[in-house]
């Protein structure tokens, strides 16, 4: 005679299944994130607006809030020993600023601040409710046309010494969105080039997910070569990690979380949704370690000291 199997332990009431706490973790990082870049693209959208209304008591414009003229003016000051003209003070301070930032949190400015990456998200989000399909670039392809971003630094930073002028402003789709020259002194004569680059530039982050980050931005290639350098990455334990990958899919850059490796690649832009998703505690931690340092091997990747950020312990409901 077969013994009757033993009942099931009933779930407490009110408490959360392990699929319900991650799904309020990555609720809530995307509630935290889009309150702070809505909160930075609303004050560039007011700089700007206050710019154009008070040109004349010198307002600055957001070109001033833009950390890339400072890359563009300390290259082309160490390179001729000149300084670009109509370079504002803030833009010196912000580059600084963004220097430091790197050094501590890698590309996190990327994925929590930048008001164009803000409007790429925007689009992704649009398009999901649209439900429009994603375009899916082949791996080899999307290798290649990452180094487009280091071809397009080098370029702008060698016409921009050769010239002495800020001449990407014409075509950087950053200012040409968010200057509202468009709005406020409309002059398609002139304005055509760079209205055609920002257009083309949208439509292909609306086709591809951050597209303009991913193989376009001359700030992001130089951000993910400081990034080797910074102190908190994204790392995964091998020993934690179940190979799930569903850490891969909610990545707005493309990163292959999943792969093999003790620390997340410095194109990752900060944005956390890869540690949300992971439903195994402690496999993906952001951390602290000192620049090339190695992880012992068996052990979370973060060395002894995790810090701050990591997914809940996913505990099935006895």
């Amino acid at each position: 005679m077969t013994s009757p199997s033993p009942a099931r332990t009933p779930r407490p009431a009110g408490r959360l299944t392990a699929y319900q706490r991650r799904m309020r973790a990555i609720g809530a990082l995307h509630h935290r994130r889009y309150a702070v870049q809505l909160t930075v693209a609303g004050l560039v959208v007011f700089a700007a607006v206050r710019h154009q209304r008070e040109s004349s008591s010198a307002a600055p414009s957001v070109d001033a809030l833009c950390p890339f003229g400072a890359v563009e003016s300390l290259w082309t000051w160490l390179t001729t020993d000149r300084l670009l003209p109509k370079i504002h003070p803030s833009t010196l301070i912000v580059g600084l600023g963004l220097l430091i930032s790197v050094l501590i949190a890698g590309n996190a400015f990327c994925g929590w601040i930048c008001p164009f990456g803000t409007v790429q998200d925007l689009l992704h989000r649009a398009k999901r409710a649209l439900h429009l399909p994603d375009l899916t670039v082949p791996p080899r392809v999307d290798r290649a046309l990452r180094y487009v971003r280091f071809v397009s630094l080098a370029a702008i930073l060698l016409v921009s010494a050769g010239t002495v002028t800020l001449w990407f402003s014409g075509f950087d789709p950053y200012l040409t969105l968010f200057s509202l020259h468009w709005l406020f002194e409309p002059d398609l004569a002139s304005m055509w080039p760079a209205l055609l680059v920002l257009g083309l530039v949208l439509a292909a982050s609306l086709l591809v997910e951050r597209a303009w980050c991913r193989y376009l931005c001359p700030l992001g290639g130089l951000l993910s070569v400081l990034g080797h350098l910074s102190i908190l990455r994204v790392r995964r334990s091998t020993t934690a990690c179940t190979g799930c990958n569903l850490c891969v899919k909610p990545c707005p850059v493309g990163i292959d979380v999943s792969k093999p490796v003790a620390a997340v690649s410095t194109d990752c832009i900060g944005c956390l949704e890869c540690v949300a998703a992971c439903p195994t505690g402690g496999a993906l931690v952001v951390s602290a370690a000192l620049p090339g340092r190695k992880p012992r091997p068996g052990a979370t990747p973060s060395g002894p000291v995790p810090v701050t950020i990591r997914p809940r312990r996913e505990r099935d409901a006895r």
